[in-house]
Protein backbone atom coordinates (compact mmCIF):
# COMPACT_ATOMS: atom_id res chain seq x y z
CA UNK A 1 0.00 0.00 0.00
CA UNK A 2 1.44 3.35 -0.81
CA UNK A 3 0.20 6.87 -1.60
CA UNK A 4 1.11 8.40 -4.62
CA UNK A 5 1.26 12.29 -5.26
CA UNK A 6 0.04 13.35 -8.78
CA UNK A 7 -0.58 17.05 -7.79
CA UNK A 8 -1.27 19.61 -4.90
CA UNK A 9 -3.74 17.78 -3.00
CA UNK A 10 -4.66 15.26 -5.68
CA UNK A 11 -3.65 11.27 -4.93
CA UNK A 12 -3.71 7.61 -5.76
CA UNK A 13 -3.58 5.06 -2.91
CA UNK A 14 -2.30 1.66 -4.23
CA UNK A 15 -3.26 -1.95 -3.11
CA UNK A 16 -1.68 -5.00 -3.59
CA UNK A 17 -4.91 -6.85 -3.63
CA UNK A 18 -6.33 -6.83 -7.07
CA UNK A 19 -3.73 -4.44 -7.98
CA UNK A 20 -6.40 -1.70 -7.08
CA UNK A 21 -6.37 1.76 -7.08
CA UNK A 22 -8.20 4.16 -4.95
CA UNK A 23 -8.55 8.21 -5.22
CA UNK A 24 -8.66 11.33 -3.76
CA UNK A 25 -8.87 14.78 -4.05
CA UNK A 26 -8.79 17.92 -1.72
CA UNK A 27 -10.12 21.27 -1.88
CA UNK A 28 -10.03 24.09 0.50
CA UNK A 29 -13.48 23.20 2.03
CA UNK A 30 -14.37 19.22 1.18
CA UNK A 31 -12.34 16.05 -0.50
CA UNK A 32 -13.60 13.50 -3.01
CA UNK A 33 -13.18 9.93 -2.39
CA UNK A 34 -12.98 8.11 -5.32
CA UNK A 35 -14.19 4.31 -4.97
CA UNK A 36 -14.28 2.63 -1.53
CA UNK A 37 -12.72 -0.66 -1.60
CA UNK A 38 -13.39 -4.24 -1.27
CA UNK A 39 -15.50 -4.28 2.36
CA UNK A 40 -15.84 -2.35 5.05
CA UNK A 41 -12.66 -3.35 6.52
CA UNK A 42 -10.65 -2.05 3.48
CA UNK A 43 -12.49 0.75 3.82
CA UNK A 44 -12.26 2.11 6.78
CA UNK A 45 -8.65 1.47 6.70
CA UNK A 46 -8.57 3.99 3.32
CA UNK A 47 -11.12 6.29 5.83
CA UNK A 48 -8.01 6.08 8.12
CA UNK A 49 -5.28 6.70 5.38
CA UNK A 50 -7.49 9.63 4.17
CA UNK A 51 -7.07 11.22 7.76
CA UNK A 52 -3.32 11.10 7.62
CA UNK A 53 -3.77 13.98 4.94
CA UNK A 54 -7.01 16.00 5.45
CA UNK A 55 -9.63 15.92 8.23
CA UNK A 56 -12.35 17.78 5.80
CA UNK A 57 -15.24 16.41 5.77
CA UNK A 58 -15.62 13.58 2.42
CA UNK A 59 -17.69 13.58 -1.05
CA UNK A 60 -17.97 9.70 -2.06
CA UNK A 61 -17.93 9.29 -5.99
CA UNK A 62 -18.40 5.42 -7.49
CA UNK A 63 -17.05 4.54 -10.38
CA UNK A 64 -19.38 1.83 -11.54
CA UNK A 65 -21.19 -1.16 -9.59
CA UNK A 66 -18.61 -3.95 -9.36
CA UNK A 67 -17.80 -5.04 -6.18
CA UNK A 68 -14.65 -4.28 -5.66
CA UNK A 69 -14.90 -0.58 -5.84
CA UNK A 70 -17.98 0.24 -3.25
CA UNK A 71 -18.48 -2.59 -1.07
CA UNK A 72 -16.34 -0.23 1.69
CA UNK A 73 -18.78 2.81 1.49
CA UNK A 74 -20.21 2.23 5.15
CA UNK A 75 -16.91 2.79 6.62
CA UNK A 76 -17.37 6.49 5.35
CA UNK A 77 -20.79 7.52 6.05
CA UNK A 78 -23.22 9.46 6.36
CA UNK A 79 -21.88 11.42 3.39
CA UNK A 80 -22.60 12.39 0.05
CA UNK A 81 -22.50 9.51 -2.41
CA UNK A 82 -22.40 9.77 -5.68
CA UNK A 83 -22.57 7.94 -8.98
CA UNK A 84 -24.62 7.09 -12.33
CA UNK A 85 -27.94 6.62 -11.66
CA UNK A 86 -27.57 3.07 -13.67
CA UNK A 87 -25.18 2.63 -10.97
CA UNK A 88 -27.96 2.65 -8.64
CA UNK A 89 -29.88 0.41 -10.66
CA UNK A 90 -27.25 -1.93 -11.12
CA UNK A 91 -26.34 -2.34 -7.09
CA UNK A 92 -29.81 -2.78 -6.56
CA UNK A 93 -30.18 -5.44 -9.09
CA UNK A 94 -27.02 -7.39 -9.26
CA UNK A 95 -25.19 -6.13 -6.13
CA UNK A 96 -26.05 -9.14 -3.71
CA UNK A 97 -25.04 -11.48 -7.31
CA UNK A 98 -22.02 -10.14 -7.44
CA UNK A 99 -21.02 -10.07 -3.81
CA UNK A 100 -22.34 -13.85 -3.68
CA UNK A 101 -19.97 -14.94 -7.07
CA UNK A 102 -17.10 -13.07 -5.67
CA UNK A 103 -17.44 -14.90 -1.92
CA UNK A 104 -17.51 -17.89 -3.59
CA UNK A 105 -14.19 -17.17 -5.68
CA UNK A 106 -12.32 -15.60 -2.68
CA UNK A 107 -13.39 -18.95 -0.58
CA UNK A 108 -10.99 -19.76 2.04
CA UNK A 109 -9.66 -16.08 2.29
CA UNK A 110 -10.01 -13.22 5.10
CA UNK A 111 -11.46 -11.08 2.19
CA UNK A 112 -14.37 -13.75 1.54
CA UNK A 113 -15.61 -13.20 5.20
CA UNK A 114 -15.21 -9.60 5.24
CA UNK A 115 -17.01 -9.37 1.88
CA UNK A 116 -19.71 -11.33 3.01
CA UNK A 117 -20.42 -9.34 6.42
CA UNK A 118 -20.09 -6.11 4.19
CA UNK A 119 -23.16 -3.46 3.75
CA UNK A 120 -24.82 -2.59 0.58
CA UNK A 121 -24.63 1.13 0.31
CA UNK A 122 -26.87 2.72 -2.33
CA UNK A 123 -25.52 6.32 -3.82
CA UNK A 124 -27.64 8.96 -2.79
CA UNK A 125 -26.70 11.52 -5.40
CA UNK A 126 -27.51 10.73 -9.17
CA UNK A 127 -25.53 12.04 -12.38
CA UNK A 128 -27.31 11.47 -15.97
CA UNK A 129 -24.05 12.85 -18.34
CA UNK A 130 -21.88 14.81 -15.66
CA UNK A 131 -21.97 17.32 -12.48
CA UNK A 132 -19.24 19.64 -11.04
CA UNK A 133 -18.36 19.65 -7.91
CA UNK A 134 -17.02 22.37 -5.96
CA UNK A 135 -14.55 21.24 -2.96
CA UNK A 136 -13.70 24.72 -2.21
CA UNK A 137 -11.50 26.53 -4.33
CA UNK A 138 -11.10 23.79 -7.02
CA UNK A 139 -13.93 22.15 -8.90
CA UNK A 140 -13.62 18.96 -10.21
CA UNK A 141 -16.02 17.03 -12.90
CA UNK A 142 -17.89 13.78 -12.72
CA UNK A 143 -18.21 12.75 -16.30
CA UNK A 144 -20.01 9.44 -17.48
CA UNK A 145 -18.54 9.11 -21.58
CA UNK A 146 -20.57 6.78 -22.80
CA UNK A 147 -21.35 3.05 -21.76
CA UNK A 148 -17.83 1.28 -21.98
CA UNK A 149 -16.80 -1.36 -19.03
CA UNK A 150 -20.25 -0.99 -17.84
CA UNK A 151 -23.48 1.23 -18.75
CA UNK A 152 -22.45 3.76 -15.81
CA UNK A 153 -18.67 4.45 -15.44
CA UNK A 154 -17.87 7.93 -14.11
CA UNK A 155 -14.49 9.03 -14.81
CA UNK A 156 -13.31 11.91 -12.08
CA UNK A 157 -11.62 15.26 -14.08
CA UNK A 158 -9.18 17.33 -11.96
CA UNK A 159 -8.94 20.01 -14.63
CA UNK A 160 -6.41 22.52 -12.26
CA UNK A 161 -4.36 19.13 -12.07
CA UNK A 162 -4.25 17.75 -15.38
CA UNK A 163 -5.29 14.80 -13.20
CA UNK A 164 -8.01 12.17 -14.58
CA UNK A 165 -9.27 9.35 -12.30
CA UNK A 166 -10.81 6.63 -14.75
CA UNK A 167 -11.95 3.78 -12.80
CA UNK A 168 -11.91 0.66 -14.79
CA UNK A 169 -12.04 2.43 -18.06
CA UNK A 170 -8.30 2.13 -18.26
CA UNK A 171 -6.51 -0.91 -16.87
CA UNK A 172 -2.76 -1.06 -16.30
CA UNK A 173 -0.60 -3.97 -15.81
CA UNK A 174 -3.60 -6.37 -17.18
CA UNK A 175 -5.97 -5.67 -20.20
CA UNK A 176 -9.16 -4.10 -20.22
CA UNK A 177 -11.79 -6.43 -18.35
CA UNK A 178 -14.69 -7.32 -20.45
CA UNK A 179 -17.39 -9.03 -18.85
CA UNK A 180 -20.84 -9.55 -19.40
CA UNK A 181 -21.57 -5.89 -18.74
CA UNK A 182 -19.23 -4.36 -20.69
CA UNK A 183 -19.90 -2.65 -24.47
CA UNK A 184 -16.73 -3.56 -26.42
CA UNK A 185 -18.22 -1.81 -29.40
CA UNK A 186 -18.50 1.72 -28.10
CA UNK A 187 -15.70 1.64 -25.42
CA UNK A 188 -12.73 2.96 -27.83
CA UNK A 189 -15.37 6.07 -28.17
CA UNK A 190 -15.81 6.84 -24.37
CA UNK A 191 -11.74 6.40 -23.94
CA UNK A 192 -11.66 9.03 -26.99
CA UNK A 193 -14.43 11.11 -24.81
CA UNK A 194 -11.87 11.01 -22.03
CA UNK A 195 -8.56 12.08 -24.05
CA UNK A 196 -10.96 15.08 -25.32
CA UNK A 197 -10.46 16.39 -22.02
CA UNK A 198 -6.83 16.22 -22.19
CA UNK A 199 -5.60 15.10 -18.92
CA UNK A 200 -2.04 14.85 -18.41
CA UNK A 201 -2.03 12.14 -16.10
CA UNK A 202 -4.63 9.05 -16.13
CA UNK A 203 -5.70 7.32 -13.14
CA UNK A 204 -6.73 3.94 -13.50
CA UNK A 205 -8.85 1.73 -11.64
CA UNK A 206 -6.58 -0.98 -11.47
CA UNK A 207 -2.39 -0.58 -11.88
CA UNK A 208 -0.36 2.30 -11.82
CA UNK A 209 -0.72 6.16 -13.23
CA UNK A 210 -0.32 6.51 -17.03
CA UNK A 211 -0.52 9.19 -19.79
CA UNK A 212 -2.47 9.88 -22.84
CA UNK A 213 -0.49 7.85 -25.12
CA UNK A 214 -1.31 4.25 -22.76
CA UNK A 215 -4.69 5.24 -23.16
CA UNK A 216 -4.84 5.76 -26.81
CA UNK A 217 -2.95 2.60 -27.39
CA UNK A 218 -5.55 0.92 -25.11
CA UNK A 219 -8.38 2.32 -27.45
CA UNK A 220 -6.87 0.75 -30.68
CA UNK A 221 -6.74 -2.68 -28.70
CA UNK A 222 -10.22 -2.64 -28.10
CA UNK A 223 -10.57 -1.40 -31.50
CA UNK A 224 -9.33 -4.27 -33.01
CA UNK A 225 -11.02 -7.13 -30.05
Amino acid sequence: MTWLELADGVHARRYEHLDQTLGLVVGAERCLVIDTGCDEVHGAAFAAEIREITALPWVVVITHAHFDHHFGTAAFLPCPVWAHERCRDALIREGESDRAAWVRRLAGKPEAERLAAARLVLPNHLLTHGVQLDLGGRTVELVHPGVAHTDHDVAVHVPDAGVLFAGDLVEQGAPPSIGPDAHPAHWPSALDRLLALDPATIVPGHGDPVGPDFVAAQRDELSRS
